[in-house]
Order: structure tokens, then sequence, then C-alpha cells
């Protein structure tokens, strides 16, 4: 079934934005995101999570893809978003890069 009749609109995803940003406690934030997102979801995002760190440390996307197991496609829309100059996904990585 579509996301059209399903009725999901951007209100939802403003709503659950807005929710996401309340929580301040990464165990209730993990509580949460089990609660929402099936085990699938919750791996994806963090392999995406882990490729883009990957390459933001300088890895080579061949060796990412062989190490993590995802095809170079995967790796290279993680690049792309990588190289938005206003890329809130290379903001957060940044800022948790050891001094």
């Amino acid at each position: 079934m579509s996301s059209n009749k399903q009725g999901i609109t951007s209100a939802y995803l403003d709503e659950i934005c807005s929710v996401l940003c309340q929580i301040q406690d990464t165990d209730q934030m993990r509580r949460l995101l089990k609660e929402i997102l099936t085990p699938g979801e919750r791996k994806a995002v963090a392999l995406r999570w882990e490729l883009m760190r990957r390459l933001m440390n300088g890895d080579a996307q061949r060796q990412i893809a062989d190490e993590l197991g995802v095809s170079l496609c995967k790796i290279t829309r993680g690049a792309r978003i990588l190289k938005q100059t206003d890329s809130v996904s290379k903001q957060q990585l940044l800022s948790r890069r050891p001094q």
C-alpha cells in the first residue's frame, strides 16, 4: 500500500521530529526507536551512520563496502550526503570526533 493511501503526511513527520528533539536521555531514545522501528530498520539506520562515520574518517569506499557488506551504491549515497555544505549528518559526525 502506498504512503498516500495510508494518509501519511508531512505533519506526522513534523510530529515525530518534535518528539525526537525533546528526548535528552540515550536510554529513552533507544527504547523509543525499539518501539517504533523494526529490527531491520534499526540495523539499516545504524549501518548508514557507521558507513558515513567511516567515510568521514577517510576510509576507502571499497574497503567500507567490503567490511560492512554493503553495496557501493549505499556508500556513494552516504558520500553524496557528506559533500553537501549544509549536511546535518556531517555536522553531527564532526562534532563527535575526538579533539
